[in-house]
């Protein structure tokens, strides 16, 4: 049997078996090179190795927006502080007299160093790294060898957190064995800690997938290492994953026909519920935890939407109950949509609005909790999530029947595929901004399709020339030389006509990122039946990794599979 169908565990067992060496901890600080320094007021300062490391973090940025930041200025320089000598904190009281540029000089031009060592050097330093990865990056799980997803620990540095982040600047601390948990089996070799130090605890939990993990000092958080996406373990909660938006296909109608009756319950918290669950469906929308204020950017999601991120319009461009959305969704990506509603979910929002400010809650009675409580009475193990993976998949499946046209050669085909992923990316909300390079390389692909056109030409021009040369002398030469030269153009046309392509999709996509719905919401069977079904090889869709993570499903589906 494959590995994927194994003997099932007893219930919440995840494992038998699972040894490891334990994380692998980032070198000590190399302090600076004597030559290198810090001045403060202008005059040099030779600071204490902890507040030089601290001083090399925020010089590292120096070109980077975040220290533009005030935000970001205060928290470093209150963090860096604390961890001043009392002489150092004396002297050192102003961010704007602190000149970090001959430190930030120094590492750019190391980079650049880096950049230009030969490739034999590169290749002794990509050696070493592929030993610790070989010696730290593997664990024994139930008698397979898996590979680790993140081995190393996080290097200390300054926190950047996405948007607006209220915790931006302050100081990540180095992870010290001292603050890692080990989990392994009893009767494994327990993994040693670094010489002179021990761990924090050691235990034996398999209920639990990690094999480490300590909390972070910033949001205080706990981190984890994990098994890498293609391992088995991982390649299953996937493949169940999948299986529930699956079973939510069969009852969705009647959770819809539910909703719609709750629109004019009697009840309002059950209407706020109705209304809530009808964007989640419509439009996938995030469900939206409840947050602590101050700790994280101000981001909402659909339960914790306020009065002031919609407005109602009776009638907008032509549509009527319209609905415009406007706010700030997880890790502070604008969600912007104007949408036409039903009429009583117009009406109700106009109700739940009513006599409210704009900074009150707009379903003040829902929770996400009660939200996904009669969620999972619904379905078992339907939670809001579940319909945002359902509604990409089935997005995905039904734009790939309508765009795909079998006559297309490959690089049509592929076309028509990216619109399918990216009906659902702008379904999601999965926009990127656009790449600094996109105007340089799409000047170059300009270049490539206007040196491809003159070819075309000319091409047809020999064309002409060689048929005018049979018409006169009938002999077969001249006719195998007509052959040759059509051949010739039809090859070119063929790569014109791909080169276009080509800069069709790089356009439609420059604002839009295809990879976070391609590996977490789209059910992979469907791409690998339509790459069966079409002959398109999966490599032109999944790279290496993504085949290895989704090497369940290249297993499992077969050209007819349907979501």
């Amino acid at each position: 049997c494959s590995r994927w169908e194994e003997e099932k565990k007893e219930d919440g067992v995840k494992w038998m078996q699972l040894e490891h060496r334990g994380p692998y901890f980032v070198p000590p600080y190399e302090p600076l090179p004597a030559d290198v320094r810090f001045y403060y007021d202008g005059k040099p300062l030779k600071l204490s190795l902890a507040t030089e490391e601290i001083a090399t973090f925020y010089a590292k940025m120096l070109d980077h927006e975040y220290t533009t930041k005030e935000i970001f200025q205060n928290n470093f320089f209150h963090d860096w502080r604390k961890e001043m000598t009392s002489e150092e904190q004396e002297i050192i009281k102003d961010l704007d007299k602190c000149d970090f540029r001959e430190i930030h000089k120094y590492f750019v031009d190391k980079n650049e160093a880096r950049k230009a060592l030969s490739k034999e050097e590169k290749q002794k330093l990509k050696e070493e790294a592929v030993k610790i990865q070989e010696e730290y990056g593997y664990c024994i799980l139930d008698g397979h060898r898996e590979k680790i997803g993140n081995f190393k620990t996080e290097p200390p540095g300054l926190f950047r957190g996405r948007g607006e982040h209220p915790k931006m600047g302050m100081l990540k601390k180095r992870i010290m064995p001292e603050d890692v948990i080990i989990n392994c089996s009893r009767d494994s070799k327990i993994p040693e800690p670094p010489e002179g130090h021990k761990w924090k605890e050691v235990r034996c939990d398999n209920t639990v997938t990690w094999l480490a993990s300590w909390t972070e000092n910033i949001q205080n958080t706990l981190k984890y290492i994990m098994l890498n996406p293609s391992s088995k373990l991982k390649g299953e909660k996937d493949w169940e994953k999948y299986e529930v938006a699956r079973r939510l296909k069969d009852v969705v109608h009647k959770i819809r026909a539910q909703y719609r009756k709750d629109w004019e319950s009697e009840e309002i918290k059950k209407r706020q519920r109705a209304v809530a669950l009808y964007f989640i469906d419509k439009l996938a929308l995030r469900a939206g935890n409840e947050k602590e204020e101050g700790e994280t950017a101000d981001t909402v999601g659909c339960c914790s939407l306020r009065v002031e991120h919609i407005q109602l319009h009776s009638w907008l461009d032509g549509q009527e109950h319209v609905v415009e959305f406007d706010f700030l969704g997880k890790d502070s990506i604008r969600y912007y949509n104007r949408v036409s509603v039903e009429k009583p979910v117009f009406k109700n929002l106009r109700l739940f609005m009513k006599n409210k400010d704009p900074t009150d809650d707009l379903f003040d009675q829902l929770t996400t909790t009660f939200l996904n409580k009669h969620l999972q009475h619904l379905m078992d193990g339907l939670t809001a999530k579940v319909f945002r993976t359902y509604n990409a998949s089935i997005t995905l499946q039904e734009q790939l029947k309508a765009l795909t046209n079998p006559e297309d050669n490959v690089a049509g085909k592929l076309l028509s595929y990216n619109r399918a992923n990216r009906a659902v990316a702008i379904l999601c909300n999965h926009q990127r901004s656009v790449p600094k390079t996109f105007a340089r390389s799409m000047q170059v692909l300009q270049e490539k399709i206007d040196t491809k056109k003159k070819q075309v030409e000319e091409a047809q021009e020999e064309v002409e020339k060689a048929e005018d040369e049979f018409k006169e002398s009938e002999d077969a030469k001249a006719e195998a030389n007509v052959k040759k030269k059509k051949k010739l153009l039809k090859r070119l046309e063929e790569q014109l006509a791909k080169l276009n392509v080509q800069a069709t999709d790089k356009e439609e996509n420059k604002q839009i990122a295809l990879g976070t719905s391609k590996l977490n919401y789209l059910d992979p069977r469907i791409t690998v039946a339509w790459c069966k079904k079409f002959g398109i090889p999966i490599e032109k869709i999944y790279n290496k990794t993504q085949r290895e993570k989704f090497a369940w499903a290249i297993d499992m589906a077969g050209e007819d599979f349907e979501f």
